[in-house]
């Protein structure tokens, strides 16, 4: 994924929950569903999680706190 939309989110809820709020934003956005999510690993109990029809990932050059969204590049 090289352009995605960055989403902070520092509330004490849980990783899917902020997922499912950055991800609706999105789709009512860009009026697209993203299928890749990228967060900072301190995030992320597994390496690579499955939440519903996104992939979610660590990614260690996102800042904790913050949820990278978008489509994942198929190239």
């Amino acid at each position: 994924m090289h352009t995605g939309m960055l989403w902070f989110d520092n509330s004490q809820t849980t990783l899917t929950i902020k997922i499912k709020k950055a991800v609706d934003y999105y789709h009512k956005k860009y009026g697209r569903v993203p299928d890749l999510c990228l967060v900072h690993p301190s995030m992320l109990k597994d390496s690579n999680v499955e939440e519903g029809k996104i992939t979610v990932r660590a990614y260690r050059p996102v800042l904790p706190g913050h949820i990278w969204v978008g489509v994942e590049d198929k190239n």
